[in-house]
């Protein structure tokens, strides 16, 4: 029995779905099938690698490189043979942007969302080299909540050395939502305070590394990190009114 094809999640539909050469008549068409504009948004627009591309779309990795392939083959040959190009069709359903690997930048204009303006905005890139470390933030100190973080802190880090850092708001939506957004944003780390076994795990499936039970000075926090210094409780979890941040 064939196994049964999986249907693929995409952020929204594209704002402009057809490209024509200026002033050349155009025999033939390409069509490219949203899954496929997806998986060239996410991996060549929002820099996402191919694990990242997967988890948003809820689909294999090896399926996302397949669509990719597909993808870069049919842009190149309108380009380079003056065909029409035209997004339509293909077997996928909208995002309503409360996956737990969702890159939370345009869901919010899916009809799904009705109209929330309460979204999580993505990260400038970090180079190749660079840590990034995220900690979960208010007035200065590490929150203790992770799923009710209202504002993550990011420090961009190269050869222990801080370069950058930048507070992002969250609006706390809960831990779904922000593992996705760590992981867009391609946050190696995460300091925290209390935090759930479901967080742990999505963390931990995501990739990045946890230090959790961390109080105190956030900026202080990431230097202990630095320097070695750093403890961390990982037997401290996070159960506030068993709400869905754990």
């Amino acid at each position: 029995m064939a196994r049964p094809k999986r249907c693929r999640r995409i952020c929204t539909e594209p704002d402009f779905d057809a490209f024509a050469p200026a002033g050349i008549p155009c025999a033939e068409t390409v069509t490219l099938t949203l899954e496929e504009y997806e998986t060239i948004r996410l991996i060549d627009l929002e820099n996402c690698t191919h694990q990242q591309c997967a988890q948003q779309m809820d689909i294999s990795r090896t399926t996302v490189t397949e669509l990719y392939e597909k993808a870069r083959y049919k842009i190149a040959d309108s380009l380079i043979g003056g065909k029409r190009l035209v997004i339509s069709g293909g077997d996928y359903r909208l995002c309503d942007g409360s996956a737990a690997f969702c890159c939370q930048k345009r869901c919010r204009e899916n009809p799904a969302d009705n109209g929330s303006s309460d979204t999580l905005l993505a990260l400038q890139s970090k180079g190749e080299s660079t840590m990034r470390i995220a900690v979960t933030y208010e007035n200065g100190q590490v929150f203790q909540h992770f799923g009710h973080s209202e504002q993550l802190k990011f420090y961009d880090v190269e050869k222990d050395q801080i370069i950058a850092a930048q507070i992002a708001d969250t609006n706390g939506r809960g831990h779904r939502a922000l593992v996705g957004f760590l992981v867009v944003n391609n946050a190696d780390l995460l300091i925290c305070g209390g935090i759930g076994g479901r967080a742990k795990a999505a963390l931990t499936e995501a990739g990045i590394k946890l230090y959790n039970g961390v109080s105190g000075s956030a900026d202080e926090a990431v230097k202990m990190l630095l320097s070695g210094a750093l403890s961390c409780d990982s037997d401290l979890h996070c159960n506030h009114h068993n709400e869905d941040h754990n």
